[in-house]
């Protein structure tokens, strides 16, 4: 019997952006062009997740023409983005949604199509998620930073729902306490979108620590 189906999605809806989904991270979303408006919604009714993908080249929103003839770049994105689930969705005014969302698991894009209203559709292979991995003593200095990264976090703000981090914590796991590091740090998207494709855990958080310590020794000068 083929495992092969259960591993890939077809036709899957596209949001390409400015930023890198981490799996288990967190993505508010101003929605308001047609083109995702039809889309979200239809995801929301059905249950259903759309893939987030780092842009390369274009821009998020769709824009007219220039007056002298000339146009914006086209829209060009990652091979490697992630699944987005919708986990809350407030209609604002007609035509304009706040959606948040949280990062599931990571998928290679193998075929993409434009549509004629601008949506990006892609068949693409499901990656295997992290194993759970311990994080070892040597790093465990990440751990104890993002610990009180996050309860400074929640001294000032009322309610976990505002934090860019929230429960359940897993502090132990080498992967969830590298992908939320990368949802914080002050870091260019392809260094983020490197890390992201990485398929080991412990090896992501290694450079994590390795990005911290560089920060640090910078701060200090």
């Amino acid at each position: 019997m083929s495992t092969a189906a259960p591993l890939t999605l077809q036709r899957l809806p596209l949001f390409p952006l400015q930023t890198v989904l981490f799996p288990g991270g967190l993505l508010p979303l101003r929605i308001f062009e047609v083109r995702y408006l039809d889309m979200v919604q239809r995801c929301h009714r059905e249950g259903a997740p759309f893939g987030v993908v780092c842009l390369t080249q274009g821009a998020e929103v769709n824009t007219a023409p220039r007056p002298e003839g000339g146009s914006e770049a086209p829209e060009a994105f990652q091979d490697v983005g992630t699944l987005a689930h919708i986990e809350q969705l407030q209609p604002v005014q007609a035509g304009l949604l706040h959606v948040r969302c949280r990062g599931q698991q990571r998928f290679r894009v193998r075929q993409r199509e434009k549509l004629k209203h601008g949506l990006w559709v892609a068949d693409v292979e499901l990656l295997p998620p992290d194993l759970p991995t311990t994080v070892p003593e040597e790093l465990a200095g990440t751990v104890l930073s993002l610990q009180r990264v996050v309860d400074s976090l929640r001294a000032q703000t009322t309610g976990t729902e505002q934090l860019p981090i929230t429960p359940p914590y897993q502090w132990q796991d080498a992967g969830w306490v590298a992908n939320r590091w990368c949802d914080l740090l002050p870091v260019g998207n392809e260094l983020k979108q490197r890390l992201m494709s990485l398929d080991a855990p412990l090896l992501r958080l290694e450079l994590v620590g390795d990005v911290l310590e560089k920060l640090r020794l910078d701060a200090g000068r």
